[in-house]
């Protein structure tokens, strides 16, 4: 007999926006057979349990909290005892039997899939692409095969195994199976379409949230003992510098440590050592707290405190006698008062009379540090990391907050719960090197948010000069602008310190890359949204949209930073001759506009390529257009009203996503997007749209200042807005347009101007198409020219004071001056510079006196022919 169920939607799980999260499934989505209990929930993802009482799960699990999804198209049949469900992606054949899953039942084979696959209980996940890890700590490097299991596979399957998970009650608490025999598990066979399966995963594991707004911010954290005045100075040193800021954390010195050193531990009889835990500020530190904070917000800084709760309320805390008061704790045996975080009474005296009131006077959010015993005292195989992320979480959330946290990855269903704490790496290059490769693959299990001891944690005994390595500090700062959450941290060591302005050498490098980081903030908050949306993380591998290319697996350092670019962090050391470092690039079919160089690469090729100290690989998606604020931004808590589009050449589009950025509200549409437009004309002339607004929130303003940046241009021949001229001008004012010689780009200023107006901006260009071809790798060669000019002055004041610099060098350095003087000789200009640079070795190497070997580094950091 054979039933064919026509129900919901055949490929997708998108009807269920809008509706509430249940983790009761559609009764027509179940098929019962024997002693087993089948769920399709879409056509690659199908729920599969055995019971031997026939009592079935219907509670949501710690991974699973959503089975109300749209129902696929399916078939089912019994032939022989045999149960045959077909959908259009998977065939499950089910042997109907009183026998738990074995070895050979059931079975399911791939239909109409890219990977074809038959798949056994047993079979072997070989090809798995791996998801995260608890810790990195006391990591110094590695490899993916450190890491635990995730959802993808390059095999097309993977089984996740259920059956021992908790499951939550009614009130969102933990509580035991009822069937501990159960068999519960989950086969996603969704080929290579990664992007579906993580889709999928988010529809019935929950959405990735969206932090608040100020956590894609700058953080500072350090293992210090700071006195309240050091961390006013430190902030004020910040702000007198203009470096942005919106998080300080303070580590455990905060609270009374009672007599703790590291070099002679004191067991406190619960697992952890006597002034790990504590809930008392330190007065002889913070002699009073609540004004601390205060002065702190008043300033626009969260406050972040470190917890490491495992010793439960020491009898030493100033709130013990009200909370075993209130536990009813007989304190006559043991006195410390065990943590209970999976008794319900436990957990609601702890957050009400200890956390709470912190919270209410300025505590903004907590950084847990759980590095004691993994498991819960009570619910013997319920991971503490896992439980405390939950509760935490959960707790902020009923109050109302945009909840965020910050901790390690506790396991499956941990997405829902940001920001993870990746732990105690080392200040090494090798460190660094595994950094890119393990934050992109968490987002196989949608863990999309790790934020990093950016700079590394401590010393390595084998690299130990590594922390005074002033180009590996700013090279951890470059993947840090490009990773989810920024945040320097080290250890209690004087010799590790990441005060910016004690690198003397790449301070003011590093000053550019936080202020980059705050620019970058509306394309950052928007790649949140889509993750919210689609399930793809901010950071994510290169197979997710190259599922075919070989080599989207085998550049594993490489990621898209959300949908329009790609981001290869330096990791290795630059080369003492050349001073640039060396790497292979893979880019995908398409064009790539190397950002900080103005280099043009066609995609589906490797590319080797050398980069300085200051330079990142970052490409951008021909055609896309990235929102980014301006560059006088302080924090992420008081927005500017000016948003910049860095529009790089070609026909694509772009979007700036918007909401409150400190409640939940986005969740049910309260938020504004924007969507913008560039398309290139047979003319060769670029029109860019932005668009009217669509929806809105409380805050939202109802205009704005917008400023175009065109990417790697020629000075144009005209710029019209809205059919309006638009005319050159040295001043930078509305209604004009100037030029950057220094980066080669057009920058047309817009005026204060409605969000429900549509803008048409056309540009036509000097020159053709074909003359493009001048402007590539120019804006690269501008900035790495500053440092050259630099070493060549060294070199020669150092053998001859009065010699003067070459005519020939210092008119090539002049280019950027030139432009912005004559924007209209622009193609003139760079043509003849081109002539120029073509001499420029000769040139440099023919200058007298000056070793020759110095000279040929010159002409190689410049690579001059």
């Amino acid at each position: 007999m054979k039933i064919l169920f026509f129900i919901g939607l055949l490929i997708s799980v998108s009807s269920t926006k809008g509706q509430q999260s249940s983790p009761l499934a559609n009764n027509s989505a179940i098929i019962y057979a024997g002693n087993a209990r089948f769920t399709i929930l879409t056509p690659e993802l199908i729920r599969m349990e055995w019971s031997g009482n026939k009592k079935f799960t219907d509670e949501a699990s710690q991974v699973f909290i959503n089975r109300k999804v749209a129902v696929p198209v399916f078939t089912q049949d019994i032939k022989n005892n045999e149960l045959i469900i077909t959908t259009a992606k998977l065939q499950l054949r089910y042997k109907i039997s009183a026998d738990s899953f074995s070895i050979a039942n059931p079975s399911i084979q791939s239909v109409n899939n890219d990977q074809p696959f038959v798949w056994k209980p047993g079979s072997s996940d070989s090809a798995n692409l791996k998801g995260t890890m608890r810790t990195l700590d006391g990591k110094d490097g590695g490899d993916i095969s450190i890491l635990e299991n995730g959802i993808l596979s390059k095999d097309g399957w993977v089984l996740i195994n259920d059956s021992k998970t908790y499951l939550f009650d009614e009130n969102k608490w933990i509580k035991n199976r009822s069937d501990s025999s159960c068999q519960d598990w989950y086969f996603f066979g969704y080929g290579h379409n990664y992007k579906k399966a993580l889709y999928d995963f988010s529809a019935v594991a929950g959405k990735i949230p969206i932090p608040p707004r100020f956590a894609f911010g700058y953080w500072w954290s350090r293992y210090w003992i700071y006195g309240e005045k050091e961390m006013k100075d430190l902030v004020t040193t910040f702000k007198k510098l203009d470096i942005p800021i919106d998080v300080m954390i303070i580590d455990m010195d905060w609270h009374e440590t009672y007599g703790f050193r590291g070099n002679a531990t004191v067991s406190d009889g619960q697992g952890s050592i006597v002034g790990w835990t504590g809930y008392t500020w330190n007065k002889n530190i913070f002699p009073q707290p609540k004004k601390f904070l205060k002065w702190m917000e008043d300033r626009h800084i969260k406050n972040a405190l470190n917890l490491h709760p495992a010793a439960g309320i020491p009898p030493m805390e100033e709130k013990y006698p009200a909370f075993a008061k209130a536990y009813n704790f007989d304190t006559t045996g043991s006195p410390y008062i065990p943590y209970y975080g999976s008794d319900r009474k436990w957990a609601s005296i702890y957050f009400d009379s200890i956390l709470h009131p912190m919270e209410k006077a300025g505590v903004d959010f907590w950084w847990l540090d759980w590095q004691q015993y993994p498991y819960d005292r009570l619910l013997k195989s319920l991971s503490n990391t896992w439980w405390l992320n939950h509760l935490f979480f959960t707790d902020m959330q009923k109050r109302g907050k945009r909840p965020l946290l910050f901790h390690r990855w506790g396991g499956l269903g941990n997405h829902r719960y940001q920001v993870g704490f990746s732990g105690d790496t080392y200040t090494t290059w090798r460190a660094l090197s595994f950094q890119p490769v393990f934050t992109s693959t968490a987002s196989n299990v949608g863990y999309g948010y790790w934020s990093h001891d950016i700079g590394g944690h401590q010393i390595s005994a084998e690299h130990p000069l590594d922390i005074k390595d002033g180009e590996l500090f700013l090279r951890w700062m470059q993947f840090g602008i490009f990773s989810p959450v920024l945040r320097t941290h080290s250890t209690k060591r004087a010799e590790i310190d990441r005060r910016f302005w004690n690198f003397k050498n790449e301070y003011l490098d590093i000053i550019e890359l936080i202020k980059l980081r705050y620019q970058l903030n509306p394309y950052i908050y928007t790649a949140a949204r889509n993750a919210y949306d689609s399930g793809l993380s901010l950071c994510r591998p290169l197979y997710y949209h190259h599922p075919e290319k070989k080599e989207a697996y085998n550049f594993p350092n490489e990621y898209y930073f959300g949908d329009k670019m790609i981001v290869s962090p330096v990791v290795k050391k630059t080369d003492s001759t050349t001073l640039l470092s060396i790497e292979n690039i893979w880019l995908p079919e398409g064009e790539w506009m190397e950002w900080f160089t103005g280099k043009k690469f066609l995609g589906n090729t490797t590319h080797r390529a050398g980069y300085a100290k200051t330079e990142i690989p970052v490409f951008v998606k021909a055609g896309s257009v990235i929102p980014m604020y301006s560059r006088d931004i302080k924090n992420l808590q008081q927005l500017s009203d000016t948003v910049i589009l860095n529009v790089f050449r070609g026909n694509g589009t772009g979007k700036l996503y918007e909401d409150d950025g400190t409640t939940d509200q986005y969740k049910a549409g309260t938020f504004a997007s924007t969507d913008f437009s560039q398309k290139i004309h047979p003319d060769n002339s670029t029109q860019i749209i932005i668009s009217p607004v669509t929806g809105s929130y409380p805050e939202m303003k109802n205009t704005r200042t917008w400023i175009v940046k065109l990417n790697n241009t020629f000075p144009p021949l005209s710029v019209k807005v809205n059919g309006m001229d638009y005319n050159y001008s040295e001043k930078q004012t509305a209604g004009s347009w100037a030029y950057s010689g220094e980066n080669l780009e057009t920058i047309i200023y817009l005026p204060v101007t409605s969000l429900k107006k549509q803008l048409s901006i056309t540009v036509i260009p000097q020159g053709r198409k074909e003359d493009e071809i001048l402007l590539e790798g120019q804006r690269g060669f501008i900035h790495r020219l500053k440092y050259a000019m630099e070493m060549i002055k060294f070199e020669i004041s150092a053998v001859d004071w009065g010699a003067a610099i070459p005519d020939p060098v210092l008119k090539v350095e002049s280019l950027p001056a030139r432009l912005e003087y004559e924007p209209q000789r622009a193609m003139e200009l760079i043509i003849e510079n081109n002539k120029n640079k073509d001499e420029l070795r000769n040139v440099i190497m023919g200058i007298k006196d000056v070793k020759k070997e110095n000279l040929k580094r010159i002409c190689d950091f410049l690579e001059l022919k």
